[in-house]
């Protein structure tokens, strides 16, 4: 009884866990107003950055789609770098069922190499 228990504590911990993954950031593209607020995790590679300060932007596409970056002073990726950023999606406006402005207000991002 205590291994089935066991066993049956071992599966839902997982499927918590896996729950926590990346998004895809074509979905969040497709659809932002269900992300909207919401605290995401994204992984790819940033194609663009600009910043100073440690305040700025990044690009980060992941191969699905790409989405901008906001940093407010945990500083910015170089170009090229594998990042995974965790933050708040921000959407902007929604033209002709195009997403434009879509962004995430980053809360930490870690370099992968």
């Amino acid at each position: 009884m205590k291994q089935r228990l066991a066993l049956t504590v071992t599966i839902l911990a997982g499927a918590l866990l896996s729950a926590c993954g990346t998004v895809k950031i074509a979905r969040i593209n497709a659809d932002p107003s269900r992300y909207q607020n919401r605290d995401v995790s994204v992984e790819g590679r940033v194609t663009n950055s600009a910043g100073a300060l440690g305040f700025g932007g990044y690009q980060v596409d992941d191969g699905t789609g790409k989405i901008f970056v906001i940093s407010t002073g945990s500083g910015v990726p170089g170009k090229d770098a594998r990042v995974k950023v965790n933050g708040t999606v921000q959407s902007g406006a929604t033209i002709l069922g195009k997403s434009i402005g879509t962004a995430i207000r980053e809360r930490s991002h870690r370099v992968r190499y």
